[in-house]
């Protein structure tokens, strides 16, 4: 599904997909194929989990802990290239109708939702950066002693990283956004 405009105009969705500020698009495509790999990473691991389990009894230790840590990492490494691809869930109806009758007014619309929306990733890096110090901090784990332990401030700074790309990329898309509103080329 490809995001263009109604009608020719050059609408709020014109900003998806297109080149951003010192090619920070690139950095979210990076994260995008770390996260991507991540997901095949799990699919082995959860595959010789199970082969471990079912054929030798023994199955691979920490599987569950390494699982619920990963896909909390994976969902924030794939966040800020997803809203850069325009690819996050919206309703599109009256959206649609505002484009096609005041492309300006969906611009400017388009770009307070955005503005909003780095708002929101802007609180969630200010309420995670804590944690990340907490668990850095205090050597915070999953998982059991003696049996199997993995840290969790890896997991919680990609949360802050991802958080702020994401918060970074709603603030580019804004800009667009704006400079579209006004007439000016994005």
């Amino acid at each position: 599904m490809e995001l263009e405009a109604s009608e020719g105009s050059a609408g709020p969705s014109g900003a998806y997909g297109q080149p951003q500020p010192f090619g920070f698009e690139r950095l979210t495509a990076l994260m995008n194929a770390v996260g991507t790999l991540s997901i095949f990473g799990l699919l082995v691991l959860i595959n010789c989990d199970i082969v471990g389990r079912s054929a030798f009894n023994s199955p691979v230790r920490g599987t569950t802990e390494i699982v619920s840590l990963a896909i909390v990492g994976i969902v924030f490494l794939q966040l800020p290239n997803t809203l850069w691809a325009g690819r996050f869930v919206r309703a599109e109806l009256l959206h649609d109708i505002i484009v096609r009758r005041a492309p300006r007014l969906a611009d400017a619309l388009q770009a307070i939702f955005h503005l909003i929306g780095a708002a929101m990733l802007a609180i969630v890096v200010w309420a995670t950066l804590p944690e990340l110090k907490s668990a850095w901090a205090i050597g915070d784990y999953v998982g059991s002693l003696g049996d199997f332990t993995a840290p969790t401030w890896p997991i919680r700074l990609i949360t802050v990283v991802g958080s702020a790309c994401t918060c970074l990329t709603f603030v580019f898309l804004a800009l667009a956004d704006v400079r579209r509103a006004v007439g000016k080329p994005a």
